[in-house]
């Protein structure tokens, strides 16, 4: 590979709750499983260094459990953390309702990793995964869009299922930098307004150099100098979709780090999601050596 995955995100802990739907108003449901694993980025960087990446975390940790737990995953995956843990507060955790359908639903509590980043150099090279979470945090938003203006190598931008509530400001800031923009269906409407896809995929195209639309187990459109592509899914039976776009992220990056061209790379990664769903978990993308089993030849 020619560089590294640097991820600017945040990683914090997923409560995670399996409901047969949610709950209605001041009411209640009971969970059928729960699990509190790590989430957010890391399932971004998981991805990635399964599929064989270097990954370097640039975002903040806590001190306490929830910060040791982080740290335990991180090491566990072969991800570098550059920074030291922030004293005096701990890691935040983020609650995901899971129904029977297996979409999920976020609640967030932010904690350390909300805080600033530590600069992390990038060079050519280098592929920078940007979540929109990321500008939502004030603590970090415009030192991220500093960084990420001034450094070197491919930013690869996911604005997540909040980009409505992205500074618009700080949104058009990063767009003008973002080398690849990686979007599931709901976002690139709620972007463009139309609920046309490929119409979409094409209006993103006219922002960033290369738009890519996630749609499931339908795969995703790639949109690049005014031509818009479908790029096959795999379909699978999905227990749990939570992680499914991370998934895609992490090993589009790596594709890209090992050479790939942008559909090799968006098979490998409609693969590798497809993979993750049929997994409960947060964190439940494939190696690479799985989603070359599915996709024989599919390599640089």
């Amino acid at each position: 590979m020619t560089g590294r995955l640097v991820c600017t995100g945040q990683v914090l802990l997923d409560l995670v709750m399996r409901v047969p739907a949610l709950p209605p108003v001041g009411g209640d449901v009971m969970a059928s499983a729960t699990s509190l694993l790590p989430g957010g980025g890391f399932t971004v960087m998981a991805a990635a260094a399964r599929a064989g990446a270097a990954v370097v975390y640039a975002g903040g940790h806590g001190t306490g459990p929830y910060g040791d737990a982080v740290r335990t995953a991180l090491a566990a995956e072969g991800i570098s953390a550059a920074a030291a843990p922030t004293p005096d507060e701990d890691t935040g955790v983020c609650v995901v309702l899971v129904d029977d359908d297996g979409e999920r639903t976020f609640v967030t509590g932010s904690g350390a990793e909300a805080g600033p980043l530590v600069p992390v150099p990038t060079g050519a090279g280098d592929v920078v995964h940007v979540s929109g979470y990321s500008l939502l945090a004030d603590a970090k938003a415009d030192a991220l869009l500093d960084r990420v203006e001034r450094g070197a190598g491919t930013v690869l931008v996911d604005p997540g299922p909040l980009v409505t509530e992205i500074d618009a400001g700080r949104w058009a800031r990063l767009l003008r930098r973002t080398d690849v923009l990686s979007v599931n269906a709901r976002e690139a409407r709620l972007l463009t307004g139309s609920d046309e896809l490929r119409v979409a995929s094409a209006a993103l195209a006219e922002r960033v150099p290369v738009a890519i639309v996630r749609d499931g187990a339908d795969g995703c459109l790639l949109t690049r100098d005014g031509r818009t592509e479908h790029v096959p899914g795999h379909r699978v039976t999905a227990v749990d979709t939570n992680g499914a776009g991370d998934a895609h992220c992490g090993v589009l990056a790596a594709a890209l780090l090992d050479g790939a061209d942008l559909r090799t790379a968006a098979r490998r990664a409609n693969v590798a999601a497809a993979l993750a769903v049929t997994r409960p978990g947060p964190a439940t993308a494939p190696t690479a050596a799985e989603v070359d089993a599915l996709l024989p030849g599919a390599r640089p």
